[in-house]
């Protein structure tokens, strides 16, 4: 049986993951590499000579993709490639944030459709516009509290506005928040039991 295994591996064709993994892809395999975004990633990220702009194409079609190529890829298309991340907020948080030469504008306005995501651009993107991300973070009683905890420059009334629908929050908030309403924090947080308590 060992035997049968061992003449298998040496004669059976390798697949193009096997190939690249143990640096055994050529030029000749780049047609392969075009059937799948992270093929084509890696092809040519790894494959000296390969035709960075063909393979940036199918990459691009896939938001995490698009975001590793333009990070890792030298010659590509920055434009191209953040056409492809800013599909999903997550891909333009980080494009923004790691790819030198992101247009933060166009990366943010995919990513205050998440207010998760609108507090953290905020927080970790230089050039972000923080009223425009705070006016979608605030949208969301937690990351309304994160942000005026986190932010340089955050609006705290705005926040506390948001975060006090939500007793945890309104707790948290009167905790955490320099210049925070206490008051108006405690008549949302005691809606609760358990918060009033903690209060």
């Amino acid at each position: 049986m060992l035997e049968a295994l061992i003449r298998d591996e040496k004669t059976a064709p390798k697949s193009l993951e096997y190939k690249l993994i143990n640096n055994l892809a050529t030029l000749e395999d780049q047609e392969e590499a075009l059937t799948r975004p992270i093929l084509a990633y890696y092809f040519a990220k790894d494959i000296p000579g390969a035709n960075i702009e063909v393979c940036q194409e199918v990459a691009a079609k896939d938001p995490e993709w698009a975001y590793e190529f333009a990070r890792d890829v030298k010659g590509a298309n920055i434009e191209v490639c953040q056409g492809g991340a800013i599909k999903e907020p997550v891909w333009a948080y980080y494009f923004a944030k790691d790819v030198t030469g992101a247009d933060v504008e166009v990366c943010q306005e995919a990513v205050i459709k998440d207010p998760g995501f609108a507090y953290l651009f905020a927080r970790d993107v230089k050039g972000a516009d923080i009223e425009v991300c705070q006016e979608q973070a605030i949208k969301d009683p937690e990351w309304a509290y994160r942000f005026a905890k986190d932010i340089q420059g955050a609006d705290i009334e705005a926040c506390q506005e948001q975060a006090i629908k939500d007793p945890v929050w309104a707790y948290y908030f009167a905790r955490d928040i320099p210049g925070a309403d206490i008051e108006v924090c405690q008549e949302q947080a005691v809606k609760d039991p358990i918060w009033a308590y903690k209060f």
